[in-house]
């Protein structure tokens, strides 16, 4: 019951503290808005079925046409382009225009509104698909200075953009603080989780967040993907081949070339590990 009351009295204070932070909408409505879009994009991450973003998009239109100067309708509808941008749902996989649509939305957030955490996040995020490493890390950094306490994606975007840019350490750290205080965690916190402990070569801790990842986000191609190269490493591939297999089912046309390069690491060392096990686990150049 202790735990419970904490975890609450943590989400109250969090929320309490973005609430004074963020500048409100001129109009509630176009709060109501932003709130559905913001939902929306959440089950995307659970189902990776596409509507959601076309819908989320929709509904931040409709937020930014009540309200223009509504910087996180901004920083949301910037989150929707990296969404499909890692995951092969429509044309916008691996394109430069959904990222520069990201970088050109995250940014007017943050001119709209200098001082809000999720307009620097989002930033940041776009920043770390783009490879821009240095200043990616820098808005998340800047994101936490303005509140140090975030929750939800702000917490495994910047686990994610910290893995790639060679600090997994740090990205465990920032992951096992989110879970403890939210029961409740996007599954991706514990595939960025796994993939951070595959890169320190930490293949068992690995394995257990991974599995916890695919079966609560059984449509993440990338989590199969991560699963598949840790299970190879681990010298287990028979199970290596079914998550290989997994990889193919969600996306026939997956290569390790063509998709698995383009989010590379800052690191070349860190890059070859990866590509190592992807190529025990069996998936295709």
């Amino acid at each position: 019951m202790r735990t419970i009351v904490a975890i609450l009295a943590a989400h109250v204070r969090i929320a309490e503290t973005e609430r004074t932070r963020a500048k409100p909408p001129s109009s509630w409505q176009a709060y109501d808005y932003y709130m559905k879009a913001f939902e929306t994009l959440n089950t995307f991450h659970r189902t990776f079925a596409v509507d959601h973003i076309y819908e989320s998009r929709r509904l931040l239109e409709r937020s930014l046409g009540i309200d223009p100067s509504y910087a996180r309708s901004y920083a949301v509808l910037a989150n929707t382009y990296p969404a499909v941008w890692y995951n092969p749902v429509n044309a916008d996989f691996l394109s430069a225009a959904a990222l520069d649509q990201a970088n050109r939305f995250a940014r007017k957030a943050v001119e709209v509104e200098p001082n809000l955490p999720e307009a620097h996040a989002s930033l940041g995020f776009a920043l770390t698909a783009r490879r821009e490493f240095d200043a990616s890390i820098a808005a998340f950094e800047r994101a936490h200075v303005l509140n140090p306490n975030p929750v939800d994606w702000i917490n495994w975007t910047f686990a994610y953009a910290l893995v790639r840019a060679g600090d997994p350490r740090r990205a465990i750290e920032i992951i096992n603080r989110y879970v403890r205080l939210d029961p409740l965690y996007a599954p991706f916190a514990s595939g960025f989780l796994g993939f951070a402990h595959y890169t320190l070569k930490q293949y068992t801790r690995a394995l257990l967040a991974l599995r916890d990842c695919v079966s609560r986000a059984p449509y993440l191609r990338a989590g199969h993907t991560w699963l598949a190269a840790t299970y190879a490493q681990l010298g287990r591939i028979e199970d290596a081949r079914t998550e290989a297999a997994e990889v193919l089912r969600i996306q026939p046309s997956y290569t390790i070339g063509g998709s698995s390069r383009p989010m590379a690491f800052k690191n070349a060392d860190d890059n070859q590990h990866f590509y190592e096990g992807l190529r025990k686990a069996g998936l295709p150049e």
